[in-house]
């Protein structure tokens, strides 16, 4: 599902305009990644936990050369679904 499908099905089943919606939605990661940013969790109950998370440098391999160089460390988000959204993704799969 991509942003604009997510928008469009937010707008169907909350009776919110389209424009608006899409402001909500915008806004709602907008928020999200600012927190990211500052280095903050983001929590949403039933759903999941953003957080970021320092990768250390590290040796890797380049795969046309076969070249050993320095991958250097960066910040990376991580996500972990919440107790009601993995409970929900198991029943999908006892329904198939």
């Amino acid at each position: 599902m991509r942003k604009t499908e997510l928008i469009q099905a937010v707008a169907q089943s909350s009776a919110i305009t389209m424009k608006d919606t899409d402001k909500v939605v915008s806004t709602l990661f907008h928020v999200i990644g600012e927190q990211l940013a500052n280095g903050e969790k983001v929590q949403i109950m039933g759903f999941g936990t953003f957080e970021t998370k320092r990768l250390s440098e590290r040796v890797g391999n380049n795969p046309q050369t076969g070249e050993q160089l320095i991958i250097p460390a960066r910040n990376t988000v991580k996500f972990k679904a919440g107790k009601a959204l993995k409970e929900k993704v198991e029943r999908r799969d006892e329904l198939d």
